[in-house]
């Protein structure tokens, strides 16, 4: 199995008492497809997995995949632990709904940041527990820490035919180009994650795009990678305005995302468990800094004849 291209990590939105709203899960998992995703990534970081119950995750998991329908792959994480028992427990229920690949939190293979030693001994007390058939997938996950992978670590995952993915979270081109060439004839695809660097990243061979921002604009994403090879003029101009765009994840994400579904209609809420304040007050004229970027994407999708 093959997961790149757009990867959404995905939101839950949450009904005005807190609790998830699965009818809005069920149409933000049919926007994210008719916005041109190529697999969704359930039960992630944006998915605010560090505040959802174990119960949550998997059932956020099997609503996904269920509305999905087989569509797209979908891939899901859920691997918040410390403990080998409780994150046995919690990566087998993922694996149990059915998902396409389990993704495993690289800190969360070396909670404390031991080193190479630590995380392959994790790992391979992890793989000897979990069912033998299963897909894996990789995410340096930035909390609780960044536990970004070495080169060597890199060429070990690889090495398995199991493995599948790793989003990229070195926000570092030079690194990204390097693990490129470290996982050629292997099964592991690098999906960058980071707006600033994506359409470089792509073009030297990160397969697809990860980051936040395909909340907001994934079938602009889309249209970069298939089209990065092009001269077109267009092209470098829409990488550019996306580069921008990226930096607005600082204005309150996820709940900055959130608000543009509510406004498009996905579902009706913009709180998350994440941020406790509004950011329509913690951040001056966020909503106003929002509407520019709707409307300009809007213009770029015109431009492109993407509507």
């Amino acid at each position: 199995m093959s997961i790149q291209g757009i990867i959404p990590v995905m939101l839950t939105p949450f009904t005005a008492d807190n609790k998830v709203d699965y009818d809005g899960l069920r149409k933000l998992t049919d926007w994210y497809i008719d916005n041109d995703s190529n697999a969704l990534f359930a039960a992630c970081q944006s998915s605010e997995i560090l505040f959802l119950s174990l119960e949550e995750r998997v059932k956020i998991t099997e609503t996904v995949l269920n509305q999905v329908n087989g569509r797209i792959p979908v891939v899901a994480s859920g691997h918040i632990s410390e403990a080998f028992e409780d994150q046995l427990e919690e990566l087998t229920a993922i694996y149990n709904t059915g998902a396409d690949a389990v993704i495993l939190i690289t800190n969360r293979l070396d909670p404390n940041n031991e080193g190479t030693a630590v995380l392959k001994a994790n790992f391979e007390k992890l793989l000897a527990a979990l069912p033998k058939d299963i897909i894996l997938g990789l995410y340096e996950c930035p909390v609780p820490y960044r536990r970004l992978l070495t080169d060597e670590e890199i060429r070990y995952f690889a090495g398995f035919q199991n493995m599948v993915v790793l989003k990229d979270v070195s926000c570092d081109l030079a690194t990204v180009k390097r693990r490129v060439v470290l996982t050629q004839n292997s099964n592991l695809k690098i999906v960058n994650a980071n707006a600033a660097i994506a359409f470089e990243a792509m073009k030297a061979g990160s397969e697809g795009f990860s980051g936040v921002f395909n909340n907001i604009h994934p079938d602009l994403y889309a249209y970069l990678y298939k089209n990065k090879n092009s001269l077109d003029p267009i092209v470098q101009e829409l990488a550019n305005f996306l580069a921008i765009c990226g930096a607005a994840e600082s204005f309150g994400y996820p709940n900055f995302a959130k608000l543009m579904h509510v406004k498009i209609g996905t579902f009706a809420n913009y709180h998350s468990r994440v941020i406790k304040d509004d950011i329509k007050v913690k951040y001056w004229a966020v909503e106003e800094l929002l509407d520019h970027i709707m409307q300009a994407s809007d213009r770029y999708r015109k431009k492109l004849n993407l509507r």
